[in-house]
């Protein structure tokens, strides 16, 4: 039952990820094209200080929720209180901090920007609980429904707005309705209310196990958004803007994988943590799975980085293509990454895994400080080394707790890799000699198709065994159907 439990979790949480960044990203490709790249590096300026305004909103209390077996209604009631008031009170930080922000990256209209975008925290304050308490049921399907209202809402708002010439103004006013239609649409179809309760106790137990994990979240937002404050501060707007849409093009499969991971694998494994061969049998079977996907993805986006720009977003933006083949490249390793640290935080290793993150994280700041000296080409390819480095150091606790390390997992993840990069150079190679210089989106269609199919024929003639345990896994789905669910 757990498998198939997890299997349907997966493809709930997978359609809601789809649905809810697919709209948002067709979104972008429209925006793309009636704003400028300065617009989205002015935006892109904010992001550091929004989303680490996120991070402490949660303050690490839906990972403990999540992961703990046993809470109340009290407890529910006081991690939503709390929710709310930090929503608030980072609201009001954010709005007085702004001409701060405006003057370190010498760019006037921030202030009235951040001020603006800082009324986000206090919205999605207001559904955090909701969408903490569907996960821990697994119930991703209701999520799946506002997401996919609210990116469709937002967005439809946004393209009006940057139409009309509000310019930037579309982007934040994106934000804002994304944040407050979510929040909205979550109450509705949730049937969860708090009472007018609050508990000390309550607070101070959860925030035993979720204090490492917001600070380890902390560390984690700070680092992935650092590159805004370098490059926006040292290359302004436009070089900001051509970055950040790069970085959010290979974030794309990559949140979808991490969303997966982050929001099946944390209860599914929580479940498991007490059977130590359940546990690195569930990370073995994540691992082959999610890396199936993830590396053809990565290293096919890498080989064919110009047409994707070109069609995606239009020729103004060619000078992004660069950065996104590193970047792309720098992130086939991420559902590695983002598995062990969740088999570490389902062990309750939380304590742990903040250690572990300080030290990563400030190797990680170190190489792209190291990589602004080399420009925008420098700070991307900081990135790959530094999930070199991170592999190491994130697999070395599953070897000493689960006897599954770097070689083991190597042995998983390495089949998909190989396979990927000689797709990748057969779909680069096309691509070189591909006899046609118009029709960009048929050329780049064919040539994606092209290295999908080669990548499955390969994966079935080499009879790679994280193909093997996805098919296993769609079979065990089709027989539960057929009233076989008590054998699983």
């Amino acid at each position: 039952m757990l498998k198939f439990k997890a299997f349907a979790a997966v493809l709930w949480s997978g359609g809601d990820i789809v649905l809810r960044q697919g709209m948002q990203f067709v979104a972008t490709m429209v925006l793309a094209r009636l704003l400028s790249p300065s617009d989205f590096g002015v935006v892109a300026m904010l992001a550091l200080f929004i989303g680490v305004a996120y991070v402490l909103m949660d303050g690490g209390f839906s990972v403990a929720l999540i992961q703990r077996r046993d809470i109340s209604h009290l407890d529910e009631s006081t991690v939503f209180w709390c929710n709310l008031g930090i929503g608030s009170l980072l609201t009001f930080l954010l709005f007085a901090a702004a001409p701060l922000i405006a003057n370190f990256y010498d760019t006037p209209i921030l202030v009235p920007l951040a001020r603006t975008m800082s009324l986000s925290c206090l919205l999605a304050s207001l559904g955090s609980i909701h969408g903490t308490l569907l996960t821990r049921k697994l119930d991703f399907k209701t999520q799946a429904k506002a997401g996919a209202i609210a990116a469709l809402l937002s967005g439809t708002v946004a393209i009006v707005l940057a139409l009309r010439g509000y310019g930037v103004w579309a982007l934040v006013a994106q934000a804002l309705v994304m944040a407050g239609a979510m929040s909205t649409l979550l109450w509705s179809f949730h049937p969860w209310r708090p009472s007018w309760v609050f508990s000390r106790s309550s607070l101070g137990r959860l925030f035993g196990f979720g204090g490492f994990h917001l600070a380890s979240s902390l560390l984690e937002m700070a680092y992935a958004k650092l590159y805004t404050l370098l490059v926006g501060r040292l290359f302004g707007t436009r070089e900001l803007g051509l970055y950040a849409n790069a970085d959010n093009t290979r974030l794309l499969p990559g949140n979808f994988l991490g969303g997966l991971v982050a929001r099946v694998a944390l209860p599914m494994f929580s479940e498991a943590a007490h059977d130590r061969a359940l546990l690195r049998r569930g990370i073995q079977l994540s691992l082959r799975g999610m890396m199936l996907i993830n590396a053809p993805v990565m290293l096919g986006m890498a080989a064919l980085a110009e047409p994707a720009i070109a069609v995606l977003f239009g020729n103004q933006w060619l000078a992004a293509a660069p950065i996104l083949r590193v970047l792309c490249i720098a992130g086939l390793l991420y559902p590695i990454h983002a598995i062990n640290l969740h088999a570490l935080m389902a062990q309750g290793h939380a304590r742990l895994m903040f250690r572990l993150e300080l030290l990563k994280k400030g190797i990680g700041v170190t190489l792209l400080v190291a990589g602004a000296y080399f420009g925008v080409m420098g700070v991307a390819w900081s990135q790959f080394a530094f999930s070199l480095l991170a592999l190491a150091l994130n697999t070395h606790y599953s070897a000493k707790l689960l006897g599954y390390g770097l070689a083991a997992q190597a042995r998983d993840f390495l089949p998909p890799v190989v396979l990927a990069l000689v797709m990748a150079a057969v779909v680069a190679t096309l691509n070189y000699y591909w006899p046609w210089d118009s029709y960009a989106a048929v050329r780049l269609g064919v040539l994606v198709c092209t290295g999908a199919a080669f990548f499955v024929a390969g994966a079935a003639m080499l009879r790679l065994e994280a193909l093997r345990d996805v098919l296993l896994l769609l079979q065990t789905r089709s027989s539960a159907h057929l009233g076989e669910t008590g054998t699983l």
